[in-house]
């Protein structure tokens, strides 16, 4: 008799602890999957708020580019003194138009446009200002490439050696021909900025130096002027 009550004491314990144990099992899933699931009738758990959308990035507003006055009706550049294309029906005005055309094509329109305003004739194509309009073009695509592709460093070395060798012919057209350096300037909208000043560091070695130079100088200027005082 005794042997069967203890019997039953230790599968009713059994029994309890396998009950737990499914109750926390039970908990748990509806933890992980966000339901609304009571457990033992204690508490409710709050469904899980999981954010997968990520907010959209504002998109960077830079300067405005250098093709956006050229317009999608204008033909290209080798059609545009052809008078055929001028009269085509409206298909193939369109495929011989800047609406389908690529970068490189309108780059290359924009280039004939900035000659044509600091040329000095129709046949000029390797003056000063010509180099300077084509530098120009070249730049301003470099610059508005990096923009979208900042870590473009081959291009960038490019456009850096562009802008010192616009800005040596610029310095060498301003001593030669100021006139057409501020025209230039002007029509392309370039802003000329002066070279810094050269400032040395005034040492005392150096201004001892200089010192001993300036008095050579004047006992040799004295020394000639006393040779041609005798000789006269």
């Amino acid at each position: 008799m005794f042997t069967g009550l203890a019997l039953r004491a230790v599968l009713k314990s059994s029994a309890g602890a396998l009950c737990s144990a499914a109750t926390t099992k039970t908990c748990s899933s509806a933890l992980l999957s966000g339901l609304r699931v009571g457990c033992a009738g204690s508490f409710a758990v709050q469904p899980l708020v999981r954010h997968y959308a990520r907010s959209a990035k504002k998109k960077k507003t830079g300067p405005e580019s250098q093709l956006t006055d050229l317009t999608p009706t204008m033909l290209k550049m080798d059609y545009a003194a052809v008078p055929l294309a001028q009269t085509t029906d409206g298909l193939v005005k369109r495929l011989l138009s800047l609406e389908l055309a690529c970068h490189s094509e309108k780059l290359q329109l924009k280039k004939e446009q900035m000659i044509a305003k600091v040329q000095r004739d129709e046949n000029d194509r390797n003056s000063v200002e010509v180099k300077v309009a084509i530098l120009t073009t070249r730049i301003r695509n470099y610059q508005e490439h990096l923009l979208k592709h900042h870590k473009d460093k081959a291009n960038k070395r490019r456009m850096l050696m562009a802008i010192d060798r616009r800005k040596k012919l610029l310095k060498h057209l301003r001593l030669v021909r100021y006139d057409a350096f501020e025209k230039v300037c002007e029509q392309l909208g370039i802003t000329y900025t002066f070279p810094p000043e050269y400032h040395r560091r005034a040492t005392r070695r150096w201004q001892t130096k200089k010192a001993f130079c300036i008095k050579v100088f004047k006992e040799v200027q004295k020394q000639k002027a006393e040779q041609r005082a005798a000789s006269s």
